[in-house]
C-alpha cells in the first residue's frame, strides 16, 4: 500500500506545485501547458490514491487520503514538495521528476499487478509528453541568454542531490537509464551534469519532510477541512 501511495503522493503534491504558476508563466501558452501537465499528474494521483486506499482497506478514499492526512502520513518524495521561486527550478524539477516517472511507469506497465499496470500504461504516455516539455525548455533556457544558462545551471545544481531519492530500493536500476535521459538534455542545452556523490538528502517515502510540505499542504487542505462533508 506504501509503495502506491507514494506513487500517488508524487503525482498530487507535484500537481499542487504546478497549479501554482496559473496566470503566472512567462507566456500564455506556458500557462495553459503547464495547467495541463498539472491535471495529468491530478488525473494520475487520482487513481494511484483510489487503489491505495482499496488496498489499505481503511474506508478511506482518494478524498480522504489527500485531504485529511498530515505531513508525516504524505509518502511523496523531496523533489516534489521543494518550492518553485523561478521559472527555470520550475522545468528543471519537471526534467527530474518526469524522466523518473516515464522510466517508472513504463516498468510497472509490464508488472504483474494488472490494475496498476493499467493506470502505468496510461500515465507512461503522459510522462514522456511532460519529459519533452521539460527537455525544450531546459535547452531554451540553457543554451540561451547569460542570465537565462545562469538561472538554468542554478536550478540543476541545487535540485541534483534530490534527485538520489527517487532511486532508492528497488528502483535503484533505473538511475543509469534516467541519466542517460537527463544528461542528454543537459548536454544539448550546454549545462553541466552535477557530479554524484556528496549531500543527498531523503527521508520522504518515510514521512520525513522539509517544511515546505507543510505550507503546501496547508493551501491544498483547507477547503475540504473547513467545510468537512460538503458536496457540491
Amino acid at each position: 500500500m506504501d509503495y502506491v501511495l507514494g506513487l500517488g503522493d508524487d503525482a498530487l503534491v507535484a500537481a499542487q506545485r504546478l497549479a501554482q504558476w496559473c496566470a503566472r508563466a512567462p507566456e500564455l501558452e506556458e500557462d495553459v501547458a503547464l495547467a495541463n501537465i498539472a491535471l495529468d499528474q491530478l488525473g494520475a494521483a487520482r487513481l494511484l490514491l483510489t487503489y491505495a486506499g482499496e488496498l489499505e482497506g481503511a474506508g478511506r478514499d482518494e478524498d480522504a487520503l489527500a485531504y485529511l492526512r498530515g505531513d508525516r502520513e504524505y509518502r511523496n518524495c523531496l523533489l516534489v514538495e521543494l518550492p518553485e521561486p523561478d521559472f527555470a527550478v520550475t522545468m528543471a524539477k519537471l526534467l527530474f521528476l518526469s524522466a523518473y516517472q516515464k522510466l517508472r511507469y513504463e516498468w510497472l506497465a509490464a508488472a504483474g499487478d494488472e490494475r496498476l499496470s493499467a493506470v502505468a500504461d496510461k500515465a507512461r504516455k503522459e510522462s514522456a509528453y511532460h519529459l519533452d516539455h521539460a527537455s525544450l525548455w531546459t535547452v531554451r533556457l540553457g543554451d540561451g541568454t547569460p542570465e537565462s544558462h545562469r538561472r538554468m545551471q542554478d536550478a540543476v545544481d541545487r535540485l541534483w542531490p534530490y534527485t538520489h531519492e527517487l532511486f532508492e530500493g528497488d528502483h535503484a536500476a533505473l538511475r543509469p537509464q534516467w541519466l542517460s535521459l537527463v544528461t542528454a538534455v543537459l548536454d544539448e542545452a550546454t549545462l553541466t551534469r552535477p557530479a554524484d556523490g556528496g549531500w543527498a538528502p531523503g527521508g520522504g517515502r518515510q514521512g520525513l519532510h522539509t517544511e515546505h510540505l507543510s505550507y503546501l499542504l496547508a493551501e491544498l487542505q483547507v477547503l475540504h477541512r473547513a467545510h468537512p462533508g460538503a458536496r457540491w
